[in-house]
């Protein structure tokens, strides 16, 4: 089969509509139905101006709110596990996730520093105080590091508690802030999802569907990643059985450069149905799903991003949080600015263009307008410009 070449300016309008963002973010969306098109929302504790999974989620519906997101998790309407992080997906995801509890487990038991000899003990002992005492969190124990300290060195309760949340045996029901709280598994999973066994094979076929579907295109590479619960040879037996549902691309990057990849059958259509992407400026999180594979989005956008928040200041090219611009189907230019919410403002620190993008008058007023938005999210009133 010939391959669909697809040009530039309609992979980033197909890219940015399959992420959520090619039209206002307005009218109401509900929250779970954006997380249910986005398959996951990465979640994080870092808060600057608003902590990654709010501010992801505001991005495609601003009337988003921070107190929805737990909600919907104590409505058991979505669960907390592993994709490439710690995300939130929705709870139907969880028939196809059986295998990356499975993944996860094996994986934390291969490493050495985190679960460690005699914590079969201490996982029983947690397990029989939650199912005794209900929901409870890492406060609710007081374990004690042993020896000299070091980086990443963890009391042995949240090395346990974070290997039985891998393995499925324990389930984040609710949090507070950021505190997670466990409790049983089968206290949180709905009871006919829990109980749903499918073949391994059928789950991986499922994620690498579900995965295409929300990407529009990509190579297998990047369906692989999406989810981060298969490996090369597990998505490469999955196209060869569904050669002949996939299409194959060549997507145009930036530079002009070619790239092979698959897409669903329905291809063509969504490309004829997928809008133009709104004029609308845009402050995008660092950990949105439209840009956190950054090599992608330097093929598809000619925008080479970075998060340089765990980089030394000194080595530091921009900030510690810098915000990418969305401006209709290009990224232009960077941000750094901080909520201080004790003070009731909205600090930009800094502001950087890409090479080619002049900052007019409308294009600053629309900057001016986002920020507006982006402090009523963080609660706060006054901006400052420093």
């Amino acid at each position: 089969m010939t391959a669909l070449r697809i040009k530039n300016a309609d992979a980033r309008r197909l890219w940015l509509g399959s992420h959520g963002l090619a039209e206002p973010p307005v009218g109401g969306r509900d929250t779970l139905g954006v997380i249910r098109d986005l398959g996951f929302v990465q979640l994080d504790t870092i808060q600057v101006i608003s902590r990654a999974h709010h501010h992801i989620l505001w991005s495609r519906n601003q009337g988003y709110r921070e107190p929805d997101l737990d909600r919907l998790l104590r409505g058991r309407k979505l669960f907390e596990h592993f994709t490439h992080d710690a995300s939130v997906l929705p709870m139907e995801m969880l028939p196809l996730w059986r295998r990356q509890f499975d993944r996860m487990r094996r994986k934390a038991e291969r490493w050495s520093w985190y679960v460690g000899r005699g914590d079969d003990s201490l996982m029983d002992e947690i397990m029989g105080r939650i199912r005794d005492e209900g929901a409870l969190c890492t406060r609710d124990f007081d374990t004690q590091i042993e020896g000299e300290r070091a980086m990443w060195q963890r009391p042995p309760h949240k090395k346990a508690l974070d290997y039985l949340w891998y393995s499925g045996e324990l389930a984040t029901c609710h949090r507070d802030g950021v505190i997670k709280y466990y409790d049983l598994a089968e206290r949180v999973f709905p009871e006919d999802l829990r109980c749903e066994v499918l073949p391994d094979e059928m789950q991986v076929d499922g994620l690498c569907r579900a995965a295409l579907t929300r990407l529009g295109f990509g190579t297998l590479g990047e369906i692989r990643k999406f989810w981060e619960a298969a490996e090369v040879a597990e998505v490469e037996a999955w196209a060869e059985r569904d050669a002949g549902s996939l299409v194959p691309v060549q997507i145009e990057g930036a530079d002009g450069r070619w790239t092979k990849g698959v897409a669903a059958a329905d291809i063509e259509e969504r490309l004829a149905a997928t809008p133009l992407p709104t004029s609308r400026l845009r402050i995008l999180n660092p950990f949105d799903p439209a840009i956190r594979d950054r090599n992608r989005v330097r093929r598809l956008f000619g925008f080479d991003y970075t998060v340089e928040m765990f980089v030394p200041a000194e080595q530091r090219k921009w900030g510690y949080y810098v915000y990418p611009l969305l401006e209709a189907d290009r990224l232009v230019g960077r941000i750094e600015a901080k909520a201080e919410r004790a003070n009731d403002r909205l600090i930009v620190q800094n502001l950087w263009w890409e090479p080619g993008v002049r900052a007019g008058s409308g294009r600053m007023a629309r900057l001016d307008a986002e920020l507006v938005r982006l402090a009523r999210l963080a609660g706060v009133a006054e901006i400052i410009w420093i």
